[in-house]
């Protein structure tokens, strides 16, 4: 959390710099403190603060300081931020599962339900539908295409870097592609993703706010997680991006009307005779 605060110190005001200049030279300290002495160290006003702690993607100082309590105490290094070394089956349980949900519950609160309209209805009119992603990325891309052939769409998911610069210069304004990182800086997908927008494809971005792959998109659906990918094993980005697809994938169904209903019982029934019956 401290790579991520001194990495957007440059993109803040000069009030909220002081903030965070605070902040990275005494972390420890700034968890123990109040707002009002936040502010009073900094030698701003209390709404400064605030605005600092929302500009990193928080609600408010209370939120903050959790979130970097939790990140300066450590967790196992490369497996997850929160777990301890010994921490019961039960712990472990509870921390999984508790940091899921309060993820996907912050993903619902920052939906912008206008940008999801738009996307959906990209999607739903488009001629062809390209899913990219890299390595966990990848993954949700192989998700959403699987979702998406069945309203008989044309829908690929390419996670090789080459296939998707070929498959990119390939594409048209009539096409979608939908890219997905949760760093929103992979060389490799900004390439793709510029060749696309060079044919005036399209462009739907599924990715952390302030990201490069953020300001070429021409819908950009903001998918934050406080989770140090650089450090830790991606789970909670994994997930909300997986939501954010479902989300998709049902605003379009409903958009194309009745029909999907017979296609999907196409699909079914074609699997009818592959499961063992009871």
């Amino acid at each position: 959390m401290l790579a991520k605060i001194e990495h957007h110190v440059p993109t803040l005001s000069d009030a909220e710099r002081k903030v965070a200049q605070c902040i990275l030279a005494q972390p420890e300290e700034a968890v123990k403190l109040a707002v009002g002495d936040m502010a009073r160290r900094a030698q701003v006003s209390q709404p400064t603060v605030i605005r600092f702690c929302r500009s990193m993607g928080y609600r408010g100082w209370p939120d903050f300081k959790l979130k970097l309590a939790a990140s300066i105490m450590g967790g196992v290094p490369y497996v997850h931020s929160t777990l301890r070394t010994g921490d019961p089956t039960s712990v472990l349980a509870a921390k999984v599962f508790d940091n899921a949900v309060t993820a996907l519950l912050r993903a619902r609160n920052d939906i912008n339900t206008d940008r999801v309209d738009a996307a959906i209805a990209l999607l739903a009119g488009a001629r062809r539908i390209e899913f990219y992603g890299q390595g966990n990325s990848g993954i949700v891309a192989a998700d959403a295409q699987h979702k998406f052939f069945r309203y008989d769409l044309a829908a690929v998911a390419y996670c090789d870097t080459h296939v998707q610069l070929m498959a990119a210069s390939l594409l048209g304004p009539k096409d979608v592609l939908v890219a997905i990182s949760h760093s929103g800086r992979s060389k490799d997908l900004l390439e793709a993703v510029g060749l696309a927008r060079k044919n005036k494809c399209p462009v739907i971005a599924i990715t952390a706010s302030n990201t490069p792959l953020a300001a070429q998109a021409s819908v950009f659906l903001r998918a934050d997680t406080q989770e140090d990918t650089d450090l830790y094993s991606p789970m909670l980005s994994r997930l909300v991006h997986l939501a954010i697809i479902d989300l998709l994938a049902l605003g379009v169904a409903l958009a194309r009307g009745e029909n999907i209903s017979g296609m999907l019982a196409k699909t079914k029934k074609s699997l009818a005779g592959k499961r063992q019956r009871v």
